[in-house]
């Protein structure tokens, strides 16, 4: 019964009470992108954008990205809680409120918005609440978190486009929240490009089978 409960409260955000403490210090993580070498931090060159996504189990959601052609550069990290600067072991307890997210620094010229964002929501089921499969617990949330508002305002878009398409296929409803990009705390450095370092590692992506269609201004003639 001790674990029915347990794994039910870590469905649900936690409440102030609840809330760990964290820290003042960031955590220390990697400089440099194991894969493409450029700084873990950069904002890339002047036309980049940077957006956040969470979509379950941020490992495999940053190798997504990273082979993608446009994106500059990628890391991930927690977003969208409370406790400052917290740790795996405090995000995985339920208890900061945080998701897992991955930062991608993309440029719109090379991969527009609108393709990110159907990959976005063909690479997970964006239906089921807090969790992906049988990854249970708010840090697993489907969230977009933007940085400028025309990104919002595509975001926003592109979430009634493609839940119209889950209707029509009969499937719930979207889930996904989208909100201006709160603080994004970096993860541990064994956390950055996990499945690069260990190409045979936990992978659970899986989307809901349904097509996300693009607008046409960014469709092929």
């Amino acid at each position: 019964m001790f674990l029915i409960d347990r794994l039910t409260s870590k469905l649900k955000m936690p409440t102030a009470d609840m809330i760990l403490p964290g820290r003042d210090q960031a955590l220390p993580t990697s400089q440099t992108h194991f894969v493409n070498g450029r700084p873990l931090k950069d904002d890339g060159p002047d036309d980049a954008e940077t957006i956040y996504v969470g979509m379950g189990c941020f490992w495999g959601v940053e190798r997504l990205f990273w082979e993608k052609s446009g994106v500059w550069v990628t890391a991930v990290g927690y977003q969208a809680g409370t406790t400052p600067n917290p740790t795996y072991q405090e995000v995985c307890t339920g208890l900061t409120g945080h998701n897992e997210t991955v930062r991608i620094v993309f440029r719109p010229a090379e991969l527009p918005l609108e393709r990110l964002l159907q990959m976005f929501w063909e690479h997970h089921d964006p239906t089921q609440g807090m969790r992906q499969g049988n990854d249970a617990g708010t840090q697993y949330r489907s969230g977009i978190y933007t940085t400028t508002q025309a990104q919002f305002d595509q975001a926003i878009a592109s979430r009634d486009m493609y839940a119209a398409e889950l209707e029509r296929a009969g499937r719930s409803s979207i889930t996904t929240e989208i909100l201006e990009a709160p603080t994004f705390y970096y993860a541990e450095e064994y956390h950055q490009q996990y499945l690069a370092k260990n190409p045979d590692g936990y992978c659970n992506m899986k989307g809901a089978g349904v097509a996300c269609p693009l607008p046409q201004s960014v469709r092929p003639d």
